[in-house]
């Protein structure tokens, strides 16, 4: 089973950057799609970014489509979330999980997650 690590969210104010990472265990994880998602209280936790096995071709929500760039390193097992011109309405808990079709998860476990906090 993949386990999945989130780091390097924070508290920045609106106009700023962030860059998430996300480390996966496990030999097969070059092999699948991956994606980032997020949750705010009080709200279901939504889809935001999806890139391919090969980082060749990426979906965004469109919400954060033109700020946010999905990136994954497959020799460091590890997936990215470059955010920019962050708004408080992207403050979230930000999750990182394999992908099942464009925009779901694939049902396997949720890590931690990390916290970002954007300021108005």
């Amino acid at each position: 089973q993949v386990q999945l690590v989130e780091s390097g969210g924070g508290l920045v104010q609106a106009g700023g950057s962030l860059r998430l990472s996300c480390a996966a265990s496990g030999r097969t994880f070059r092999s699948y799609p991956m994606g980032w998602f997020r949750q705010a209280p009080g709200k279901e936790r939504e889809f935001v970014a999806r890139i391919n096995w090969s980082g060749g071709s990426t979906y965004y929500a469109d919400s954060v489509k033109g700020r946010f760039t999905i990136s994954r390193d497959n020799a460091k097992n590890t997936v990215y979330l470059q955010m920019n011109s962050l708004k408080p309405e992207d403050t979230a808990v930000y999750y990182c999980n394999r992908m099942d079709g464009l925009t779901g998860p694939s049902g396997g476990s949720w890590g931690q997650g990390t916290q970002v906090t954007v300021s108005s």
